[in-house]
């Protein structure tokens, strides 16, 4: 076998070449145990075999004939297509087909307010082989928006279970109990209930190697009232706003049905299930229609890395068992997280997410994922009580294969269904290979979470002196990543904005945002905050090798930190929302804060196009200019952008001369400009000619002597 790129590419892993080489081995034989020599696409399908469905007659007989529909195995296809078929002579013009995978069950039957919740032999499940149970039912024996649930026994007990596949659920406003709902409108024609409500114009979206400018939102928390905010009001009041900011992709937390609001969607019991305390299914897919026709490619949070514990509304014990979908014995439950975790070695499980994945793409149009909770898969520690500090740790015996293979499987199958699909990993491991082609070796993300910057961003606010901040470890801390494999930077995400953590505004200014933060009114501690924050994020999202992100609010300094309703505040929606009209209001720094966003994404995402060298195609480099640690002055160049920042809190620089090529430069964005709640100091109309070297630059170099006010950060644009 030919060495793998990625250990060609990196000396420091040809001692775990055998590791790396065996896990790219063990998925390609995976796969082909599982597709029989299918693509992963066409295997895939089990949201359109599992589950609820309504279908014209005769389609009944075809799905359940069919062998290459979605059965967990080539074992259950065969099952499945040598099975009498049903007669459906007399049939009607259309039934409903209720599917689910259950081995240990006895006996399962639907239940529902269509016959008072009570056992019924009409609607009673008959085995059909390998575990899975099936009923087809006549089209008037159940109607849309029907609750229902599935009634199962087993040997020894029983239990009422919500459909594994189902794609709705809602939960009821007295009892609190959540239970699926037939979901067919009327208004639409039975094949439309699995394609996007509505198609607007796409336009042109960005190109494969284009920066990334994500823009990380919670739908419920995104009202201004104390409410759970819709997918309809999210669509028509704050979209326009981070269209109108310059990003090219939303990222949606929380989609995944979820029983507590306050897990912010990582605790998902229903994985084909839009959460319903949003919204419909068809009002979602507007939003994604319209964010396409923005412009923006959408993809959402995907738990993958473990499943609530609850048995009512989730998988656990579904069938009596509580090994069903999950590890058995100790590795069942997360240690850590209070949930359960996957066994990735089933094939069952397998085709359960994988088909989720292609479902969210097929159905409502995504774009791609941001997988949550990479680390803690990749490991059988989860990356608990680890330091990962050298290679030797992530091949020390720690490593999960089967989740690892589930990961490349993943990547494989997304790229398939969708060109140009986005596929990000947290990770805060730094597994090497995460972000590499499958075929190089790697998973196959098409990018990894730049964890440790905002990390980076906490601890140095938090414990280094203004003067003591040094502009090259700045530096090295937003560039020290691995050059093969491309990396989403931010500042903060949700992570530092929840309650027990700080936002950097906040972290910056503390209490004087409540009182302080209107022009006019402004303190040191609030001057400080303003220019450093727009500081910290330039220089985040000017280093990007892949892409940045924001969380929806944190742009403008929103001032509350998120709690969400629980017991402890009164179940209280005060701090789950966003307080836009800060934003509208002229008379606070926060416009100013949303202005220097829009500029900065906007110049970014026009000046960062990828050029293509011996390397091949990539965003231009970083290209270090100057590092001063004395002045606290750090300049680099990216194409034909050069930026320079003075970190110093007390000094402003006259003259200050920064090495680029010789020409005509001018400026295109200052933190400094009064439009951004900054002094002014500067008069970025002049243009700026570089000065002579008397020999001590390479030739084709000259000075350009800047004015660097305290604090501020400058972009200049080499004119032609």
């Amino acid at each position: 076998m030919k060495t793998l790129k990625l250990i060609q590419s990196d000396t420091y892993l040809r001692p775990y070449a055998e590791a790396i080489e065996g896990r790219y081995n063990y998925a390609l034989k995976r796969e082909k145990e599982l597709t029989g020599g299918k693509t992963l696409s066409e295997w895939a399908n089990g949201y359109l075999y599992f589950g609820l469905h309504k279908i014209e007659g005769s389609g009944v007989q075809e799905l359940r004939c069919s062998g290459v529909t979605s059965e967990p195995s080539e074992r259950l296809n065969s099952s499945l297509a040598a099975s009498e078929p049903m007669n459906l002579s007399t049939a009607p013009k259309a039934q409903w087909v209720l599917r689910e995978w259950a081995p240990n069950a006895t006996a399962i039957y639907m239940i529902g307010d269509f016959n008072n919740w009570q056992k019924d032999e009409a609607y009673r499940l008959q085995p059909v082989g390998n575990g899975v149970w099936e009923v087809v039912l006549d089209e008037d024996m159940i109607r849309h928006e029907q609750l229902y649930k599935l009634l199962v026994e087993w040997y020894g007990g029983k239990g009422e279970r919500i459909p594994s596949y189902t794609n709705r659920v809602v939960q009821d406003e007295v009892t609190k109990l959540f239970a699926a709902q037939v979901w067919a409108p009327e208004t639409l024609k039975t094949s439309e209930t699995l394609k996007p409500a509505c198609k607007r114009k796409r336009v042109a979206r960005r190109k494969a190697n284009d920066p990334l400018f994500i823009y990380e939102c919670h739908i419920g928390m995104s009202s201004e009232e104390e409410k759970v905010n819709s997918y309809e009001e999210f669509r028509t009041d704050v979209l326009p706003r981070i269209a109108k900011l310059g990003y090219n992709c939303l990222q949606i937390m929380a989609i995944q049905e979820h029983p507590y609001y306050g897990s912010f969607g990582y605790h998902v019991s229903n994985f084909f299930a839009v959460s319903s305390r949003c919204g419909t299914p068809e009002e979602l897919k507007r939003l994604i229609d319209d964010a396409h026709a923005y412009g923006m490619d959408v993809i959402m949070d995907i738990v993958h890395s473990h499943a609530v514990k609850n048995e009512l509304e989730g998988l656990g014990n579904f069938d009596g068992t509580p090994y069903q979908y999950f590890h058995a014995g100790g590795r069942r439950e997360h240690p850590a997280w209070d949930s359960l975790c996957f066994d990735y070695g089933k094939t069952e499980v397998l085709h359960f997410l994988l088909s989720n994945c292609k479902y969210w793409m097929d159905v409502y149009g995504f774009d791609g994922f941001r997988f949550d909770g990479v680390t803690s898969m990749m490991y059988k520690s989860h990356g608990l009580g680890e330091d990962f500090v050298d290679y030797s740790c992530y091949y020390n015996g720690n490593e999960d294969g089967d989740a690892i293979c589930y990961l490349t499987l993943a990547n494989k199958l997304i790229h398939e269904v969708k060109k140009g699909a986005i596929t990000i990993a947290e990770d805060m491991s730094g597994m090497p290979g995460l972000a590499c082609p499958i075929k190089d070796g790697g998973m196959g993300f098409d990018y990894r979470l730049a964890m440790g910057i905002p990390d980076f961003w906490i601890k140095y606010i938090k414990e280094v002196r203004d003067e003591d901040w040094k502009a090259g470890h700045i530096f090295y801390e937003m560039t020290n990543r691995r050059q093969d494999e491309k990396t989403i930077s931010y500042a903060e995400s949700h992570d530092q904005a929840l309650v027990g953590d700080k936002t950097i505004i906040f972290r910056l200014c503390d209490a004087d945002m409540y009182w302080h933060f209107e022009k006019g009114h402004a303190t040191y501690m609030v001057d400080r905050g303003l220019a450093l924050h727009k500081m910290i994020r330039l220089i985040t999202a000017s280093t990007i090798n892949g892409g940045y992100l924001n969380f929806m609010g944190n742009e403008f300094g929103h001032p509350e930190w998120i709690d969400f309703p629980r017991q402890g505040n009164g179940w209280s929606h005060k701090y789950a929302r966003r307080q836009w009209s800060l934003v509208d209001n002229e008379r606070y720094f926060f416009s100013n804060l949303n202005k220097f966003d829009e500029a900065m994404v906007h110049l970014l995402k026009d000046n960062l196009a990828p050029v293509k060298d011996k390397c091949g195609v990539h965003l231009p480099w970083v290209e270090k200019l100057c590092d001063n640690e004395g002045d606290q002055v750090v300049a680099y160049q990216r194409g034909k952008l050069v930026f320079v920042f003075n970190w110093n809190g007390v000094k402003s620089f006259n003259g200050y001369g920064i090495p680029v090529k010789a020409g005509k430069y001018k400026v295109v964005l200052n933190t400094d400009a009064k439009e951004f709640a900054g002094f002014g100091l500067s008069d970025d109309t002049v243009e700026h000619f570089t000065m002579p070297d008397d020999g001590y630059l390479k030739e084709g170099k000259g000075w350009l002597q800047l004015y660097l006010p305290a604090r501020s950060a400058v972009v200049l644009v080499q004119e032609d």
